[in-house]
C-alpha cells in the first residue's frame, strides 16, 4: 500500500494537506475516543480522509489511482489462495493472511471515497500464474518489491502528521510481506543483486551511494553490500508502468 506516495500526490493537488490532514485527524480520533482503540487502521484513516476530501474531485482522482492499484494485489491473492492444488499447504496460512492485509487497504480506499470510488477492473495475469506455483511467487515477488520501493523517500510528507504512524504500521508490514516471499522463493529477504527480474521492479536498485556519500569508499564493503543496505524510491510513472501489463 503506497500510502507515502498518496499523500505527496494528495498534496501535489492540495497544497494545504498537511495542514487539513493533521487537523482532520486530530478532531477525528477525538471524538472517537477510547473507541478508537477497538477500530481498525483502515476505518480510521477512512474515516480521516473523506471527512477532509470529501468535495475534493482531484483528490478522489488521487485516491482512486492507488484504489486500483490495491484492487489489483487484492484480487491477486484472492485468486491465487482460491486457485485448487496451487499453494502447497505449508505455505497456505502465509497467502491467507496476506489476502486478509490487502483486503483491508482496499477497505480503507474504498471507505474514503465512498460512492466516489471507482469500480474494480477486470485484471489479466500472464498463463500458468494460477497454475504454477513458482509463476505465482514471482509475480507476488514483483508486486510486493514494487510496493516496498514505492513507500521511500516520502516519510517527511508526513512529518508532525497524526496519520504518519498508521502510514508506517502499514509499511512495515508490506515490508513482511515482501521479504516472506522471497524467502519462499529461496532468496534473501532483501534485494540482493542488480540483475533480479522482473527487471522494470528493480531499475535504479544499483545505487552505492546515499545522501552524497559514497558508501563503497566509506566502509570498505563491496558495492552488492552497500546496494542491499537500502531500497531505492520508484516514482508513480514507474509504478504504473509496471502495473498496466495487467490492467
Amino acid at each position: 500500500m503506497n500510502l507515502f506516495k498518496l499523500f505527496q500526490d494528495i498534496e501535489a493537488v492540495d497544497g494545504d494537506a498537511t495542514e487539513r490532514l493533521g487537523y482532520y485527524s486530530r478532531r477525528s480520533l477525538l471524538r472517537l475516543g477510547s473507541k478508537a482503540l477497538a477500530v481498525s487502521a483502515p476505518t480510521v484513516m477512512a474515516s480521516v480522509l473523506n471527512e477532509a476530501y470529501a468535495q475534493s474531485s482531484s483528490v478522489q482522482d488521487v485516491l482512486n489511482y492507488a484504489l486500483t492499484l490495491e484492487y489489483l494485489e487484492d484480487d491477486y491473492y484472492q485468486k491465487g489462495n482460491a486457485a485448487a492444488n496451487l499453494i502447497p499447504a505449508a505455505d497456505k496460512a502465509i497467502f491467507t493472511q496476506i489476502g486478509k492485509h490487502e483486503t483491508a487497504h482496499v477497505a480503507l480506499l474504498r471507505g474514503a471515497l465512498g460512492s466516489a470510488a471507482v469500480a474494480k477492473p477486470a485484471f489479466k495475469y500472464p498463463a500458468a500464474t494460477f497454475t504454477d506455483y513458482q509463476t505465482f511467487l514471482l509475480l507476488a515477488q514483483a508486486f510486493e518489491d514494487t510496493g516496498v520501493r514505492a513507500y521511500k523517500g516520502q516519510a517527511g510528507n508526513l512529518l508532525g502528521m497524526d496519520v504518519l504512524t498508521t502510514a508506517l504500521q502499514i509499511h512495515s508490514v508490506e515490508a513482511r510481506h515482501a521479504s516472506e516471499v522471497r524467502r519462499l522463493r529461496g532468496l534473501r529477504g532483501w534485494v540482493s543483486a542488480t540483475d533480479e527480474a522482473p527487471a522494470p521492479v528493480y531499475a535504479g536498485e544499483a545505487v552505492t551511494s546515499q545522501a552524497g556519500v559514497d558508501l563503497v569508499a566509506l566502509t570498505g564493503k563491496s558495492a552488492d553490500r552497500v546496494r542491499e543496505a537500502f531500497d531505492e524510491p520508484l516514482d508513480r510513472a514507474a509504478v504504473l508502468a509496471i502495473a498496466q501489463p495487467y490492467l
